[in-house]
């Protein structure tokens, strides 16, 4: 182990997570350093672009080439290759369907899936497409949506079955109550014997680029039976969000993982 690299991320890491800049005093004391040693590793910083320092505060803090560096992981974060693991976490806590989603205009399209092992399943296919208004991966993703955008939604909603929610005031509703629990729920209402349960994957800024979620027949998957399931479902959501970068806050308390 390169002990003087590992000094110099910690010096990085300390310096990046401070709220303001430090000095050399208070930076050797938080990592055990002694002034010598901090101080040269800081310089080293300064000298490759990764801090600055102030010569009027004597202080450090970090340059925006961190930020770049981050930045160029972060564009190449594949939510489908990164998400595989947690689909199988689902799958085998609830031993239903599971569907990765991402919205594409009005519709959800099936990124990913897997087949639940129970003899009776819900019918979807990788590449199909669903209304969004009317199945819990659509909901979880218009759920945080701006506002710009769900101003683009028709009053007047496509019903597929009795249970849809074919108008927007009804829909606004449902998503609110969606953001408050953390996760949406699908009962009948673009299949009639189908339902489901999904929770939104936020990307490094914050943005609703997928949704993970489960589904199979109503006889199953009750109203009640939803429910019990949308904490798991949050709670996988939330780590596959955490694998992307996310560090919000737009999930439940009471779903932490």
């Amino acid at each position: 182990m390169d002990k003087t690299l590992l000094k110099g991320l910690r010096v990085l890491e300390t310096l990046a997570a401070s709220p303001q800049p430090m000095g050399v005093t208070t930076l050797s004391r938080a990592l055990d350093l002694t002034k010598s040693n901090a101080h040269r590793t800081l310089q080293t910083l300064v000298a490759a672009g990764y801090a600055r320092s102030n010569p009027e505060t004597a202080t450090y803090e970090c340059t925006l080439k961190l930020f770049e560096v981050a930045s160029a992981v972060v564009s190449r974060l594949d939510v489908r290759q990164i998400a595989d693991p947690y689909l199988q976490q689902l799958a085998h806590a609830t031993h239903e369907s599971i569907h990765l989603s991402v919205l594409d205009g009005l519709d959800v399209i099936y990124l990913n899936k897997i087949e639940s092992p129970q003899p009776v399943r819900a019918y979807s296919a990788i590449g199909g497409r669903a209304p969004a208004h009317c199945v819990a991966s659509g909901k979880a993703l218009l759920a945080w949506q701006s506002d710009d955008m769900l101003a683009t939604l028709p009053d007047d909603l496509a019903q597929w079955t009795p249970h849809t929610l074919d108008t927007l005031e009804a829909l606004l509703a449902d998503l609110a109550e969606t953001r408050r629990r953390g996760f949406s729920i699908n009962c009948g209402e673009w299949r009639d014997s189908v339902g489901g349960a999904a929770a939104p994957v936020f990307d490094a800024h914050g943005l609703p680029v997928a949704a993970l979620g489960i589904s199979g027949p109503l006889e199953r998957l009750s109203l009640g039976t939803l429910h019990q399931h949308g904490p798991v479902v949050i709670r996988t959501a939330r780590e596959l969000s955490r694998a992307l970068g996310y560090r919000g806050d737009a999930y439940p308390d009471s779903a932490a993982a």
